[in-house]
């Protein structure tokens, strides 16, 4: 396959990619009374992302902006009715819960909810506050992650931590009730504020005295004791980075500090280059911070000075490195990660003509910025890292283990270290073992890790006073990382509980170049127009439909797959579908198999194929299977007879465990979906969506054996002449051939001249290096690929 467009990096390219968002979709809405504009009290701009919905942020600067497309639309500044009598309209703190957004507007609490687009003022406060905190979980119907996404915190920042007015809600934000934690009174210091730590299952309160700080914990065994104190000269903004990995980031202009186990241990962020510590704190560095970003494995910090930081947020220690200079800061700009490993610095800019403002939009592929040699970022060691617990949430019961596979694939010459952790080892206890598990075909080993959890109760190996309440249920996040992981190692997420990933993650490819025409080439061999596994007569040129499929999911060719197929509904979540459903590439690729044969699924009458079912339907309807003309091989009412037990079984989903299987090809695949089970729903249940398959090597043009007995004779050549050749030289033959080749040289010398003369009198050097750059081939590269988003079903890797 051959790409349209330049792979990543492979070229120059400016770091920032500019544009200027100039539509006004979004002005037509909201309230037809008075309104009172709010404005953000610190001097510094803040943004606050939505974790679950991604288009979903609120800009706090000296205008707040709402948007539901992530800036996608001009603005007008986000106001509050006059009606609630807020007073002076000064935001200081603000917290999405679920599906409301939460804002102390002059040290009260108000909850808006973006959906109906409706303000109402929180009950149960009788004190002033200035700050709301709690946390999202993106796992809808689950009644446990419902409750972190419903629990907030509403406080005032500044009083002596034993007298402060603390309120709790778990109806995200509309009732609070007083909060109270026993002992303390007994607490000394400055209240510096209150988190509901779910990843460690402790609510965690800020105490500082005497510019340090440190965390108290409200439960067992916990409670018994305190964080390590760190250094806390001015009040720290405390960002709780997505996913519920217990990560928290502490920032103000001039320190930036991080912890990976819910501030029971807080370290400074180094700054880096290369492998050479500059810093050790960001307080050495001596800059100015004015923006902070990161999402689940990221950090970025934008500076006054106009320079733009960046870090991956790993088990070990975080650091920094700074990207090359340029002029990207401002005084309104913030930074955004739009994905993985796309980061946006925003700008609102007023509008001449309209009571609104546009957004410019700076744009930085990470992927392409650290392939700077000058960086010395150092390619990432693991070619895959992936876990069968991605993206899921489990239960267990007392007394029961959950036995947990993940896959690491290193890179070639290399032995990265990988490493399991657990957010909350007092609940959860945690055994690994690693072992090999063969090779792919470009000779890389593959190996498996064997993950055994149980409540830390139950191991046996930890002292009472260690492990939590039996009694309590708790939470704990799973995470696969690797030792010592290069800086490029934070494009490609660690396996999480909660990670996703497609090609986009991995910056391959940069979106805005897919959305500019973008095709690729099927080779001939590959596919079938007619769809009947034939070989076309010429090559295939695709035109790439970004704007409906996005990016592609990413799977690897030497892995059996399967997609998650999700069912929404009006936008929203409803579950996963386990119900039987079929796959057709859509231009006619049939480079993929399955897993299973009919024999090996259990029918026990022939399966339908896609070959039958086209040919039942005719050219007019090559898409035509569906709930209304399937037939289950397992029915006992089909009478088929199996008569051939070994053709491919084409059926995924329902009681089999049957996968895709891909050959040995890179590409990107277009499939049609449909879900086939009659029992399922009455809709016809039906969409597109695409796929890349990375790490196949190119097949070898000829067998193995020929290559070896020919390597071979080469070398026994070789050895015979190296022998023959200086005996032969001194012959009276090996003289008078001798003598032909010097003759031969000088003609071929004088020639040269001559037609170096010609050329303009380049010296005959330049001329070969002339002649070597024009004849040597030009390298092809790879295309990756990018994922969809799915009207109806919604097929995940």
């Amino acid at each position: 396959m051959r790409d349209r467009v330049p792979f990543p990096g492979t070229e120059s390219q400016p770091p920032c990619i500019g544009s200027t968002v100039l539509a006004l979709d979004h002005l037509t809405g909201g309230f037809k009374c008075r309104l009172d504009r709010l404005y953000f009290s610190s001097g510094k701009t803040h943004l606050i992302k939505h974790p679950c919905k991604k288009n979903l942020a609120l800009y706090l600067g000296r205008q707040i902006f709402l948007t539901k497309d992530t800036f996608e639309s001009s603005l007008i500044p986000f106001s509050i009715p006059t009606s609630m009598q807020v007073g002076t309209p000064e935001v200081t703190s603000a917290h999405f819960a679920g599906s409301v957004l939460l804002l102390v507007v002059n040290q009260k609490v108000y909850v808006y909810d973006y959906e109906a687009n409706f303000w109402t003022a929180s009950t149960g406060i009788q004190h002033p506050v200035s700050h709301v905190s709690g946390d999202n979980c993106c796992y809808s119907g689950n009644s446990f992650c419902m409750d972190i996404s419903n629990s907030v915190f509403a406080y005032l920042r500044g009083d002596q931590v034993s007298q402060a007015n603390i309120y709790f809600s778990n109806s995200r934000g509309y009732r609070f009730q007083k909060y109270t934690q026993e002992r303390r009174a007994e607490l000394v210091g400055t209240f510096g504020g209150i988190f509901s730590f779910h990843s460690l299952s402790q609510v965690g309160l800020l105490l500082v005295d005497k510019q340090m700080a440190m965390f108290s914990y409200s439960d067992h065994p916990l409670n018994r004791s305190f964080g390590l104190p760190f250094d806390y000269d001015r009040a720290l903004d405390i960002l709780i980075a997505p996913g519920q990995k217990g990560i928290l980031i502490f920032w103000s202009e001039k320190n930036l500090l991080v912890s990976r186990n819910s501030g029971q241990l807080v370290e400074s962020v180094q700054v880096r280059e290369g492998q050479r510590i500059l810093y050790n704190s960001i307080v050495k560095a001596n800059i100015t911070i004015h923006s902070v970003a990161a999402n689940e494995n990221e950090l970025a910090v934008l500076t006054e000075e106009n320079n733009l930081y960046y870090g991956s947020l790993g088990i070990q220690s975080s650091s920094l490195i700074k990207f090359a200079d340029q002029n990207i800061w401002s005084q309104e700009a913030v930074l955004m990660f739009t994905d993985v490993g796309m980061l946006e610095i925003l700008t609102p800019l007023r509008d001449v003509l309209f009571p609104a403002f546009d957004f410019q939009k700076c744009r930085l592929n990470i992927q392409a910025l650290l392939m700077d040699p000058q960086l010395q970022a150092g390619v990432c060691k693991v070619e895959l890292l992936q876990g069968e617990f991605e993206n899921k949430m489990y239960t267990i019961d007392m007394n029961s283990q959950l036995e947990l596979t993940a896959l690491m694939i290193p890179r070639p010459g290399t032995l990265p270290v990988p490493l399991v952790s657990v957010s909350n080892p007092h609940s959860l206890g945690l055994q690994a073992v690693i072992c090999e598990d063969g090779y792919t075909y470009d000779g890389n080993t593959k190996h498996r890790l064997n993950i055994s959890l149980k409540q830390q109760h139950h191991w046996g190996r930890a002292d009472p006073n260690f492990t939590s309440s039996i009694k309590r249920p708790t939470i704990s996040t799973i995470t696969l990382d690797i030792a010592n992981k290069e800086i490029s190692c934070g494009i490609s997420p660690s396996s999480v509980a909660h990670s996703e990933l497609s090609a986009c993650y991995h910056g391959v490819l940069d979106p805005v170049a897919l959305q500019d025409n973008y095709s690729y080439i099927i080779e001939r061999k590959a596919y079938d127009p007619n769809f009947q596994g034939q070989q076309a007569k010429k090559d295939l040129e695709v035109h790439y439909p970004y704007e409906k499929l996005g990016c592609p999911l990413l799977a690897y060719y030497d892995i059996p797959w399967k997609p998650v197929v999700e069912l929404w509904r009006e936008g929203k979540f409803q579950e996963v579908v386990e119900a039987e459903y079929v796959l057709l590439e859509m231009n006619g690729l049939f480079t993929y198999t399955y897993s299973l044969t009919a024999g090996t699924a259990g029918c026990s009458a022939q399966p339908q194929n896609w070959t039958t079912i086209t040919k039942m339907a005719g050219d007019t309807a090559p898409f035509s299977w569906d709930r209304e003309n399937y037939m289950s091989c397992h029915d006992p009412n089909y009478h088929e007879p199996l008569r051939w037990p070994d053709v491919p079984y084409q059926i995924l989903g329902g009681q089999t465990e049957n996968k895709v299987v891909f050959d040995q090809r890179n590409g990107i695949y277009i499939f049609f979906i449909s879900i086939v089970d009659p029992s399922y729903s009455y809709c016809r249940l039906e969409t597109t969506f695409s796929v890349y398959v990375y790490g196949a090597f190119p097949l070898s043009i000829f067998p193995p054996e020929i290559t070896i007995v020919l390597l071979t004779a080469a070398t026994l050549l070789s050895v015979w002449l190296a022998y023959m050749i200086p005996q032969l030289l001194h012959t009276e033959q090996g003289l008078e051939g001798n003598g032909f080749w010097v003759r031969l040289y000088q003609r071929c010398r004088k020639s040269s001249s001559f037609l170096s003369l010609q050329a303009g009198g380049l010296p005959t050097g330049n001329l070969k290096s002339a002649l070597a750059r024009v004849l040597m081939p030009r390298k092809l590269t790879q295309v990756m690929g990018l994922a969809s988003q799915a009207p109806h079903l919604y097929p995940k890797s």
